[in-house]
């Protein structure tokens, strides 16, 4: 009914539309208006909502904000979590990652698009941290953070030991117990540091700077006791670990109990198990080493005596069967003085017999001098010289004489000198080739006439001869 009255009113032209809409009571929305609205309602009715779905499209721009999109297999929205929450993330959201969000609706009226602002994220199948954990440990791995070859050995007894912990944790305790009792006397420095909560990881990752930088110890060890993963999350920070493999000093990681294991764990130059399985790693049992030491002394003290005894009947043997020293060199100096005496008659005889062979050959040399030799060779050589150069001159002047007679021939045979006496070339066109008889043109072809200055082209008009 409305659309035929509107029909006639358009008909007739005697009520505008606007006053049609005006008489049906009827609101008009701006685009501006309506988005408000829409807006107004989606986010009064979604203002704190869960969505399960799976992650696609992900963005980490460098602004911080994640974008993405939640999909499942009938629909999908777009999704983002602004900076200040993401830095509560303990992992970082992947493609095709199944995840339970929290957040609001929320309509951005620019493009006319509504999308979740989220607040908080949880993977499905896998708690947070866990999928954090897994996350860094590969993104380590691939550093080669924890390969085994980069690992520093500990010292055997060390001397001084720098302590990372809390001061008032049990992990200290259990420690300087299982010290006093197996070695009492080796030096242990506490660094006081927080080992849970937000800013744990930092100040370990700083205390072992401190410690390599300011403290001349043989190993650090990083230690707390048990607790939840959450309790221990601050061992499994990049940061700490990246401080632990630039460390200079062994470090020893002894976090939690024997089932734990954390990324400082892997990190570590060695873990233990416990914070006292730490300290019996470090040092061995005093009295043990006490039972060695006399074991040791027991046995040299048997060996000892009778190595020294064979060695003294060694020397003894020896003793025997050598000749007084004295004879021997009374012996050489007789010898030496028999060979000085042979050496400065040989000596002698044979520089006379060189003096004479010197002498003769002195007197053949003054015979055969090279002086007369040599002013005949000079006089040769400024003989050949001047030949060579009178014989040089006639052949530059013969050869440019050869030169002047070949150009003047070139010059004969040019075929441009030719055409300088009043004759010309004529080449038949299109094809270009050399005219030689009349009966090679008929009238109408077209040629080419080379002058000696120039060319013309010319078309036959009479061909005479035959």
């Amino acid at each position: 009914m409305l659309y035929k009255f509107m029909f006639k009113l358009n008909i007739y032209g005697k009520t505008p539309v606007n006053d049609l809409f005006e008489h049906l009571k009827t609101k008009i929305y701006s685009v501006s208006a309506l988005s408000q609205e829409i807006k107004n309602l989606l986010e009064g009715s979604f203002d704190f909502i869960w969505v399960e779905g799976e992650i696609s499209n992900f963005r980490n721009p460098s602004s911080g904000h994640y974008y993405m999109v939640i999909k499942d297999e009938k629909a999908q929205i777009r999704a983002v979590m602004f900076r200040p929450q993401t830095r509560y993330l303990k992992f970082m959201p992947e493609d095709g990652m199944k995840v339970i969000v929290q957040g609001r609706v929320g309509v951005y009226e620019p493009r006319g698009e509504y999308q979740l602002m989220l607040d908080y994220m949880e993977p499905l199948g896998v708690g947070a941290l866990a999928l954090a954990f897994e996350q860094l440990k590969r993104k380590l791995a691939d550093q080669g953070v924890f390969d085994e070859s980069v690992k520093k050995p500990l010292p055997f007894l060390p001397q001084k030991v720098a302590v990372i912990t809390s001061p008032t944790g049990a992990a200290i305790r259990d420690f300087l117990k299982i010290i006093h009792r197996r070695f009492a006397n080796i030096e242990i420095i506490l660094v006081p540091v927080k080992v849970q909560g937000e800013g744990a990881a930092e100040e370990m990752a700083e205390a072992l700077e401190t410690v390599n930088r300011e403290l001349a110890v043989d190993v650090i060890v990083l230690t707390r006791g048990g607790g939840s993963l959450e309790d221990l999350w601050a061992f499994n920070s990049e940061a700490l670990a990246l401080a632990i493999r630039a460390s200079r000093i062994p470090v020893v990681s002894a976090v939690g109990h024997e089932i734990d294991m954390t990324i400082s764990d892997l990190a570590a130059d060695f873990r233990a198990p416990t914070p006292s399985a730490a300290a019996e790693i470090l040092v061995a049992e005093k009295e043990s080493l006490k039972t060695r030491i006399e074991q040791s002394r027991g046995r040299l003290g048997v060996a000892l005596p009778a190595y020294v005894s064979r060695r003294r009947e060694r020397l003894h043997l020896l003793s025997r069967g050598l000749r007084d020293p004295r004879k021997r060199l009374a012996d050489a100096w007789m010898n030496l003085e028999n060979l000085q005496d042979r050496l400065s008659r040989v000596m002698e005889l044979l520089l006379k017999t060189r003096k004479k062979t010197l002498a003769g050959e002195a007197r053949a040399l003054m015979l055969h001098s090279p002086s007369s030799r040599i002013e005949g060779l000079r006089q040769k050589t400024e003989f050949q010289k001047r030949s060579l150069i009178l014989l040089t001159l006639k052949m530059v002047k013969d050869l440019r004489m050869s030169v002047s007679l070949g150009q003047g021939k070139i010059a004969s045979m040019n075929p441009l000198a030719v055409l300088e006496r009043g004759y010309s070339v004529t080449r038949k066109l299109p094809e270009g080739w050399v005219v030689r008889s009349c009966r090679e043109v008929q009238q109408g072809d077209q040629v080419s006439v080379r002058l000696a200055r120039g060319e013309v082209t010319c078309r036959v008009e009479k061909v005479l001869g035959d």
